[in-house]
């Protein structure tokens, strides 16, 4: 067997259900899941459309390049989201069966073994799939904590140089899972620097770059800071994204990587041998709804009035503020006298409420588990559940609070 494979952790929904093991929550109250970032917001009836109408394609092979209708449709949306000149749908542009499969394959083909003490640099806390990625690619991930004091910023001016010389990937997450943090166009200016230095690639993750509460501040993406910047070649530079969250199709497992050329083109040839294309059906669903904004809208609409509604319910008790985007809620709850695990240990068995304990999304790196003391709530559910959440933990803080 594969030796990495030692160096996994259990997924962090594994984690959570050992810390619920022997609860009983009370049968008076329904349970609300607030703890996995699945969009519940029902799936757009002209995708749903879509996908059945172009159900003969499934007596086809389909080829991992995908279509030119699908690439077309997803170059054409690069260049309206994020102002970029002509992005070439040949390519520049690669659909992929969801960002999560594509961010692992991606350092499987990117880091190179023959290499001694490759490292993959990824914030902290981090989506899982980048530490996996890089322990199954020979590499060893290097944390760059976020952290409150630094309004969750990834902090690359403190990472020693003789660390970047051994990087050769670097996974960024804007907006932020689990914090919602946005990169500014400073800090990618200063990514874009080093990875000239250093030769890295960056992979730049977005799938909740259409999750946002200021139609004057989008969020800035990858390539467009690469245009902005004057590097719209997209030197090293890849965007991945994904439908889940902008179209709540989660279940259809249908994104894109886009960026490099040159880096595609190798990424092309990996994913020829690794056998994941994605089905013709899905491929005409997806076009749909990426050539579709109004129902993108609508959803960041239901997102907004959740949040407005919410967050000063939970800030009351806990320590937390809107996020610069995503649909989490990054809340500290230590100062209530628990643990993270604690308190969504406690909240789960006496609320019936499910969040994430934020210490199972990070490690410990440079002394300190960033994670710890937070929670991670995913405001996912409609607004009347989300509202029963919020009252329940507003309820189980103040218990805590009267308690101490």
């Amino acid at each position: 067997m594969n030796p990495h494979l030692d160096e996994l952790q259990p997924y962090p929904f594994e984690k959570l259900r050992k810390l619920f093991d022997g609860i009983t929550p009370p049968a008076g109250l329904a349970p609300i899941r607030l703890s996995i970032g699945e969009p519940q917001h029902a799936t757009p009836a002209f995708i749903r459309d879509a996908l059945v109408d172009n159900l003969g394609g499934l007596a086809n092979y389909p080829t991992t390049q995908g279509s030119d209708a699908l690439r077309q449709s997803i170059a054409s949306w690069l260049e309206r989201r994020f102002g970029l000149p002509k992005v070439s749908a040949a390519t520049q542009v690669l659909p992929v069966n969801g960002s999560r499969e594509a961010l692992f394959a991606f350092a499987q083909c990117v880091i190179d073994g023959a290499r001694p003490d490759a490292l993959v640099l990824c914030p902290n806390p981090f989506y899982q799939i980048y530490e996996g990625a890089a322990y199954l690619a020979g590499a060893k991930p290097y944390f760059v904590n976020n952290l409150p004091g630094n309004n969750f910023a990834s902090d690359f001016a403190a990472v020693p140089d003789e660390v970047w010389q051994r990087v050769q990937l670097v996974f960024v997450c804007s907006p932020g899972n689990p914090t919602g943090k946005l990169l500014s166009l400073a800090e990618w200016q200063a990514l874009f620097e080093l990875s000239d230095r250093h030769g890295f690639i960056i992979a730049a993750d977005e799938c909740y770059s259409e999750i946002y509460f200021d139609d004057a501040h989008l969020p800035i993406g990858g390539l467009e800071a690469a245009h902005r910047l004057g590097r719209s070649d997209f030197r090293n530079v890849v965007m991945f994204s994904s439908l889940s969250k902008r179209s709540n199709v989660p279940g259809m497992r249908s994104g894109f990587v886009a960026g490099d050329a040159e880096v595609l083109k190798r990424f092309l040839l990996y994913r020829t041998y690794h056998g994941c294309a994605m089905s013709p059906a899905v491929q005409a669903a997806s076009a749909a709804a990426w050539n579709d904004e109004e129902h993108v809208i609508e959803n960041r609409r239901l997102y907004r009035e959740k949040f407005a509604q919410i967050t000063p319910m939970i800030a009351e008790h806990l320590q937390v503020g809107l996020p610069d985007a995503s649909f989490y809620l990054w809340a500290r709850v230590d100062h209530l006298g628990l643990s993270d695990t604690e308190f969504a240990r406690r909240l789960q068995a006496e609320y019936n409420v499910t969040v994430l304990p934020g210490s199972f999304l990070a490690r410990e790196a440079h002394g300190v588990n960033p994670g710890a003391g937070f929670v991670r709530i995913a405001l996912v559910a409609d607004l009347a559940e989300c509202v029963e959440a919020a009252r329940r933990i507003a309820a189980f803080a103040q218990q805590l609070s009267n308690n101490s």
